[in-house]
């Protein structure tokens, strides 16, 4: 019996190392992170809803994890594009880019294309050739269109991003400081970048355009006699953005897939003056090919459900409520007298800034002001602040400042003062 007993325990112990690395490929259960709402399910290892107007985090996954992003890299390529290029130019076709791998549109060297033709290729279909062409023709190579990326990425806060390719292929490259870094971003980062090309970039309403366009036709050309010509062939794209037939209000979004990304997805959605922006990154492997749908929905409806705008106008501290200041050593109109300046508030150029806010959340306010001054001050100088915040993010900062010139006490004064109550 103990035979038979040491026998089974073995042979279990065999089947569970046997099976091991297939259990680490398994795909995993939907997870919530520790803090984050607990009704919030997610595939996604990270992800991130943000308010593309303002560039909020509403709520995040695990959303400044450092991960590969795999085709949505294209969004970056095509707003730089978009920024940098003329639609009507020939790109001229290398043979480097026509090695990419599949999804390519199948480009051959030495042919031409225009390059707006290129940005459906690269943003409907996803083609890696294409986005190849299109780097290479806006930055001389590939290696220079990265850096030209990574500046962008760097312009608009994204701190955490690092690009190799214009297509998003697994790659490494050492980076300016000497570390050798993968192709990656965050989710956090992601969902700056596509909110910067629906709201902030010059082409937004062009990238738009392109990312909603249902299907597109266009045509190769090749040079004779200094001119232009049809090439003789001609290709035809589709969207394969599902999201943008999902929901009512669905702006744009790009897909993306390698085998060290997992399935990646962002995604845009305006609806009552609200526009929000999804990002996910490592949303499963194959066979999961929905859940990045899954999870895109989840969150769009958790913040068409639970948030709305709120002005920082609606907390703003009343100029008449704050007192004037008492200003030590400062002159006054009479001997013994306390000198005062009173204050105002600087309010800067933006009249009003809006947020979306949960429901729950509320504007909050911290207010420092000096408790005294010493002479001389001068009108203008800053005696104190306003800070607006919303979840321990300030949003807004105004500032406190003297009213008054309030000259120090001096011989002349004291003279004047003495001269004026016991001779005068």
């Amino acid at each position: 019996m103990n035979a038979v007993k040491r026998f089974l325990a073995l042979s279990l112990s065999f089947f569970l190392t046997l099976c091991a690395p297939f259990a680490v490929n398994a795909s995993p259960a939907p997870a919530t992170e520790p803090g984050s709402d607990p009704d919030l399910k997610l595939y996604a290892q990270s992800a991130v809803l943000m308010d593309a107007d303002s560039g909020r985090i509403l709520y995040e996954k695990d959303g400044q994890k450092i991960l590969p992003m795999a085709s949505t890299t294209k969004i970056m390529t095509c707003i730089l594009a978009l920024e940098c290029g003329n639609p009507e130019d020939y790109c001229l076709a290398s043979s480097y880019a026509a090695s990419m791998p599949k999804v390519k549109l199948g480009i051959s060297p030495d042919e031409y294309y225009k390059l707006g033709d290129l940005l459906y290729s690269l943003m409907l279909e996803s083609h890696n050739d294409a986005a190849v062409v299109i780097a290479e023709h806006i930055a001389g190579s590939t290696e220079g269109f990265a850096d030209m990326m990574n500046q962008k990425a760097r312009d608009i806060g994204c701190n955490d991003t690092f690009f190799i390719t214009p297509n998003g292929l697994d790659a490494t490259a050492t980076a300016g400081d000497g570390t050798v870094k993968a192709h990656s971003t965050t989710a956090a980062d992601l969902a700056r970048i596509m909110s910067y090309c629906i709201t902030a970039s010059p082409k937004k309403e062009e990238f738009l355009a392109i990312t909603r366009t249902p299907s597109y036709a266009f045509e190769s050309y090749r040079e004779k006699d200094g001119s232009m010509i049809p090439g003789g062939r001609t290709f035809h794209c589709n969207n394969h953005n599902a999201f943008l037939s999902m929901m009512d209000g669905a702006l744009s979004g790009k897909t993306g897939f390698t085998g060290s990304a997992g399935y990646c997805y962002v995604g845009a959605l305006r609806r009552d003056e609200r526009t929000f922006v999804v990002a996910l990154l490592a949303c499963g492997w194959p066979n999961n090919k929905t859940y990045k749908w899954s999870d895109t929905r989840t969150l769009m409806n958790y913040g068409l459900e639970n948030f709305e705008y709120h002005h920082l106008s609606e907390a703003a501290v009343d100029e008449n409520d704050l007192k004037p200041l008492k200003v030590l050593n400062g002159q006054t109109d009479t001997l013994h007298a306390d000198a005062y300046t009173d204050v105002k508030i600087d309010r800067g150029e933006d009249t009003d800034i809006s947020l979306l806010l949960r429901k729950d959340e509320k504007i909050e306010v911290e207010l420092q002001i000096e408790q005294q001054l010493n002479a001389p001050v001068s009108a203008g100088i800053q005696v104190g602040s306003i800070k607006y915040l919303a979840g321990g993010e300030v949003y807004k900062v105004e500032y406190i400042v003297a009213a008054d010139d309030i000259p120090a006490i001096d011989f002349l004064w004291c003279l004047k003062q003495i001269l004026g109550r016991y001779i005068l």
